[in-house]
């Protein structure tokens, strides 16, 4: 597979993923209307940031693809993070499960650095541009726990 169709697969997965997920939550998005803790950002932040995270994931594996370096261990970290993050806002939005999906992102939070260690210990790079995704996932594990704590 030539470079540029590695790295245009590698982001498009998760891009399309999300953004499937996106659609799908669309109409159950409550943001605005819930009680909020401090820090909570914008509504419109969310899009983006999250936009900018899946097209850093596809190229952190691509990084790992195109060096032959995404063996088994690799493939199982990266797709299940991916499918546990997929899952998230359908129990947070749709579900409204708010409990829930605090405990559910937590298992996010864990996935996520253990994903920065297995790719660390392939190439430096592909696990440093994971590092903005643990700080969001973990800010995001923060808002979780305020929405659910403020809106019982």
């Amino acid at each position: 597979m030539s470079k540029f169709k590695n790295y245009a697969l590698s982001i498009f997965v998760p891009l399309a993923l999300g953004g499937i997920v996106g659609f799908l939550i669309s109409g159950s998005m409550n943001y605005d209307s819930l009680n909020q803790p401090p820090l909570s950002p914008p509504a419109i932040l969310f899009p983006i940031v999250w936009t900018i995270l899946y097209a850093l994931m596809g190229i952190s594996y691509g990084i790992l693809r195109e060096k032959g370096l995404a063996d088994l261990e690799v493939k199982q970290i990266y797709f299940i993070q991916l499918g546990v993050n997929l899952l998230w806002p359908l129990a947070f939005f749709v579900l409204q499960w708010r409990l829930f999906a605090f405990f559910w992102i937590l298992i996010l939070d864990v996935l996520v650095i253990i994903m920065i260690a297995v790719f660390y210990r392939c190439d430096k790079t592909a696990a440093i541009l994971q590092l903005p995704y643990l700080a969001w996932v973990l800010f995001a594990t923060y808002l979780n726990l305020g929405v659910y704590l403020l809106n019982k």
